[in-house]
């Protein structure tokens, strides 16, 4: 082939080729156009002619708790009295079973030498038994009363040492006021007592707890005399008589504070004894009333 034929023949090859390439490159981007959605829309919510647009919307947000957070908002609270009673219902104890025809008559703050002899004589003279609830530092000051009440038949328990507000002192301190009791009234009576009245009814649920371990029992009531109130003998009387059922623990004083006049209750008591034995009560000491020890062997 001569030269200047054979440039035109090269010429023509590469024209040809330029315009196959360009012609297929136009057909692949027309038919990725017509294969995308329009609007830039997914292929799953493309529209068809007529329909309406589709709307994406947010979940809706769960409406707030109006007063806060439950861990802002609870309090813990600690449970009342009787709320204990039901959830310590064999150590917390406030009154006995009511299907026996008895009751007990319980005397806190003993001794002095001023009402406990005068309880102490007339409790001899009708032959009934009673539960003292004795305070550690009394005790000390006035063993000899201690003594009389164990020689009588009396069943003695703990009050504590100096008679503090239980919830309001350090864990320490409530430990001390019930083992110093036991130390005090241990060589008096010839056994660890195993029964305590927290004063003024007060007592918090790790103290009841602590109670517990120890096996004690905790005696509330559920008959209040009121005589640390002053009342006379009437008032007195009336306020036991007027609540008593069988199983019922009756509150009374045998010593006082200072200043407070116990007179009311030294004579509201032959009254109380006579009507209670005349109406079928039998008067039993509290470990007699609820079946339970009254202390362990001293060492």
């Amino acid at each position: 082939m001569h030269r200047s034929s054979f440039s035109a023949w090269l010429c023509l090859s590469a024209a040809l080729i330029l315009m196959t390439t360009a012609c297929a490159g136009n057909s692949s981007r027309q038919l990725k156009q017509q294969s995308l959605p329009q609007h830039g829309q997914p292929p799953s919510m493309e529209r068809k002619s007529g329909e309406p647009p589709v709307q994406i919307t947010e979940p809706a947000k769960t409406p707030k708790l109006s007063a806060g957070r439950e861990s802002v908002q609870r309090e813990n609270r600690p449970l009342s009295l009787a709320d204990l009673h039901h959830k310590y219902e064999s150590t917390f104890l406030f009154n006995g079973p009511s299907g026996q025809r008895k009751a007990a008559l319980t005397f806190d703050d003993v001794p002095d030498t001023e009402y406990t002899p005068q309880l102490l004589d007339i409790l001899k003279q009708y032959g009934v038994r009673a539960t003292f609830f004795t305070i550690g530092n009394r005790a000390e000051a006035h063993p000899d009363i201690v003594k009389r009440m164990v020689d009588e038949g009396h069943a003695i328990g703990s009050h504590s040492y100096s008679h503090p507000n239980l919830p309001r002192v350090s864990d320490a301190v409530f430990q001390n006021e019930i083992l110093r009791t036991e130390q005090a009234l241990a060589p008096l009576i010839g056994y660890k007592p195993r029964l305590f009245r927290p004063p003024y009814g007060n007592i918090s649920e790790d103290q009841i707890q602590w109670m517990a371990s120890l096996n004690y029992h905790i005696i509330n009531w559920n008959v209040d005399s009121l005589d640390w109130k002053g009342l006379t003998a009437d008032q007195v009387s009336a306020n036991v008589l007027g609540h008593v059922k069988p199983g019922a623990v009756i509150l009374q004083h045998g010593a006082g504070g200072e200043g407070e006049d116990l007179i009311g209750t030294v004579q509201a008591l032959p009254k109380i004894i006579e009507s209670l034995t005349h109406s079928g009560i039998q008067l039993v000491t509290v470990p007699e009333l609820f079946n339970i020890t009254e202390g362990t062997k001293s060492d």
